[in-house]
């Protein structure tokens, strides 16, 4: 195998950005009696158990005590914390006695811990006991992190987990007397890049133990608090004075909760009022953007209670919430002696379901469905009985009538013939009226499919070659191809969307230029020797730019295979050279980086050296070559860097001269994708009909200095108009 020279750089990824981070749960524990604290974002009730006791001393005001072993405080029905992208976690905490190996704060698991564990903070383990450790667990391994300050006994400390999916994981042990700033936050911050989504298992959230039992904590918390984003270093150094708690001046936890489900003609909307609100501007409408925008007709008064009915006559929605129909609503804080008053809130929705069945299984469009498949679908709102229709034909399923009711939304078809295309219909008869389905469509194994841009595609490119796998017995295809689906869907082979028949081993078309920000339809029937048999409708979306680079067609195959498409082929760095540092791609597969990327699944891994020299990596293009096509004016790339890089100069060339410095000369230092959007007219001299190459480098071009190392990560690199 061809290898290449293995370059090896820091991971210290740096702090993330500022955010308007949004609390999930927070417990202050200032109940003065009893075994229950709740927290005062969404009513979640933590029970303690054993000895753990509340109206004890806390770093603000009252807190929790947990005297050793058997004190724990269980949160049952926690899904919110269980976080699938970016969060934090932040608590207070004292110890009573020096800390032991793996002492729980907080534990999110299934009973029987190690690699059922999904997150959990705690103490390190040995001569280290006394460091802030972070483990959470990815598919079928753990990642562990730990913060090198140490944690004093007797003391209040703030420990702060940041969670950036697509950047770090940032830890903090601040200690009380600490004279803290964002400065000193970003000072004491340590980070890691983070290992991906965690995985989740069953089980309670508990804090003081382990799951399962031991380990416990022998002192006091206070300000337990969750976040739905990252916290910014300024956010974390006000809540070391703050209780734990940012200011929250937006109204929150709306009831029903966003993007609800709701089966009935009216509902009392509800939600926790900001910090500061005196009164609440509700708006409500059917459009997003009404609503959002506050238009004509959407205002539904200043309300001086966090309650509103919908649904009523004299109240909005008079005639009552509509099937089949999302609602949409928001609430701006008011507080007139406040000069920041009105504080726009976040728009939520929740919906009605319609009155015809909905959600089916096998989904309309699903591809080679188990013969053997029960189906399945939700009932239309208020249904009693379901009707199934299905058949090859869709004229004949759209037009039956007088099948036999089932009284449950579920339909064994028997044995479906294979190599078919099938469709299906539910009718919901609600007790007083038949409300006839939409038409479902799927395939069974065998039958045409594949398509290529995929059914739903989405950013497809203007030029663009289609492709399909052919029915295993079919003599050839029948393609169809327009701008209509119904058009498309009704074609016959002397409509102008037939594009001709093709032979077995020629499953290709080339649909010419395709229109800007268009969408397109398509199918393809089998042809047989009886004649052809219908295809599904398939469908795509053309993009709204041009694509330079996406990084997705390389792969892992060596030369001399006529297949090998390998990325640092393509990216020419300075591999064997003296004057260049670039390294692009890996030493061993997967050549491209799988595991940090911005969009699809994979993006380019460049590692610079600018000891004496500077780096540059260069890809001639192909397509697109003129960067005035379709009047695109912007050239728009994402980066990534890290806090541990050198802060060298990045700069992109194109045709190898016309050179554009990014703004920030501490941009590679960057720990999260960062777009980087550039004017074409900046690139003085150089001609935007017909540009070759594009060139990423770090340095000064031609002018090579004693400079650092570093690694960065870019994707999608795309022009605009």
């Amino acid at each position: 195998m061809f290898t290449r020279q293995t370059y090896l750089a820091a991971f210290v990824l740096m702090i993330s950005q500022a955010c308007n981070a949004v609390e999930v749960a927070r417990w202050d524990f200032e109940e003065t009696s009893g075994t229950t604290a709740t927290d005062g974002i969404a009513s979640l009730a933590i029970t303690l158990q054993g000895s753990a006791s509340l109206n004890v001393d806390g770093r603000f005001g009252s807190g929790v005590d947990f005297p050793g072993e058997g004190a724990v405080a269980v949160a049952a029905g926690v899904d919110a914390l269980r976080f699938t992208g970016d969060f934090s976690i932040a608590l207070w905490i004292k110890s009573d006695v020096e800390f032991g190996a793996h002492t729980r704060f907080v534990d999110i698991a299934a009973a029987d811990g190690g690699l059922t564990d999904s997150y959990r903070l705690f103490s390190h383990s040995g001569d280290n006991s006394d460091n802030f450790k972070f483990m959470s667990r990815q598919d079928g391994s753990n990642t562990q992190n730990i913060h090198t300050r140490d944690m004093a006994v007797g003391t209040w400390i703030l420990l702060v987990l940041r969670h950036d999916l697509d950047g770090d994981v940032t830890m903090n042990v601040l200690q009380d007397g600490d004279s803290v700033d964002a400065a000193f936050v970003a000072a004491n911050s340590e980070s890691w890049p983070t290992a991906g989504p965690i995985v989740y298992a069953a089980g309670d959230l508990k804090f003081g133990q382990m799951n399962s039992g031991g380990r416990a904590f022998d002192g006091q918390m206070d300000g337990i608090a969750f976040y739905d984003e990252v916290l910014a270093d300024d956010q974390v150094a006000t809540m070391f004075y703050t209780a734990g708690s940012s200011e929250h001046p937006l109204a929150a936890g709306p009831d029903p909760a966003d993007g609800a489900m709701l089966e009935a003609t009216w509902v009392s909307l509800g939600w926790r009022a900001g910090d500061y609100a005196v009164s609440h501007d509700l708006y409500f409408g059917t459009g997003f953007d009404d609503v959002n925008d506050g238009a004509e007709g959407t205002f539904a008064g200043n309300l001086a209670t966090t309650s509103q009915v919908v649904g009523f006559p004299g109240f909005p929605a008079p005639d009552g919430l509509q099937p089949g129909t999302t609602y949409y609503w928001r609430v701006d804080e008011v507080n007139d002696a406040n000069a920041a008053s009105p504080w726009k809130g976040d728009v939520w929705s929740f919906s009605v379901p319609p009155k015809t069945a909905y959600s089916p299984n096998p989904a309309d469009g699903a591809e080679f469905v188990d013969p053997n498949a029960i189906f399945t679908w939700t009932g239309g709102f208020e249904a009693k009985l379901h009707t199934v229709y299905i058949g090859d034909n869709y004229d004949d399923v759209n037009n039956a009538a007088g099948g036999m009711p089932l009284g449950s939304p579920s339909y064994d078809p028997d044995t479906l013939e294979r190599e078919n295309i099938l469709f299906w219909r539910v009718d919901e008869f609600d007790g007083a009226e038949t409300h006839k389905g939409d038409i479902w469509a799927f395939t069974t194994p065998g039958a045409v499919g594949n398509p290529q841009p995929a059914n739903g595609a989405v950013d497809v490119q203007m030029i663009e070659m289609l492709g399909w796998t052919p029915a295993d017995t079919a003599a050839s295809s029948d393609l169809y191809f327009g701008a209509d689906a119904d058009a498309v869907r009704n074609a016959t082979t002397v409509s102008p969307e037939y594009k001709g028949n093709k032979a077995s081993g020629s499953e290709n078309f080339d649909p010419g230029k395709l229109g800007w920000n268009s969408i397109w339809y398509w199918r393809v029937d089998a042809v047989y020797s009886a004649g052809p048999v219908k295809g599904l409708i398939w469908s795509f979306a053309v993009a709204d730019f041009l694509l330079v680079e996406d990084f997705e067609s390389y792969n892992d195959i060596d030369p001399p295979d006529p297949n090998s498409n390998r990325i640092f082929d393509k990216w020419i760095d300075g591999f064997g050279t003296t004057d260049n540092g670039a390294l692009v791609g890996n030493d061993l597969p997967p050549y491209a980086e799988q595991t940090i990327v911005r969009s699809g699944t994979q993006s380019m891994i460049y590692r610079y050296d600018n000891a004496n020299k500077t780096s540059e990596a260069t890809m001639t293009l192909a397509y697109p070559r003129d960067w005035t096509e379709e009047g695109v004016t912007k050239l728009s790339l994402w980066f990534r860097g890290s806090s541990a890089n050198a802060a060298e100069r990045m700069y992109i060339a194109l045709n190898g001269n016309a050179v554009i410095y990014h703004d920030d000369p501490d941009a590679a230092q960057t720990g999260r994708w960062t777009e980087w959007i550039i004017d074409l007219q900046a690139f003085a001299g150089v001609d935007l009909t017909n540009v070759n190459t594009i060139t990423i480098g770090f340095g000064t071009k031609n002018a090579p200095v004693a400079g650092g190392t570093g690694t960065m990560f870019f994707d999608d690199i795309r022009l605009y108009r």
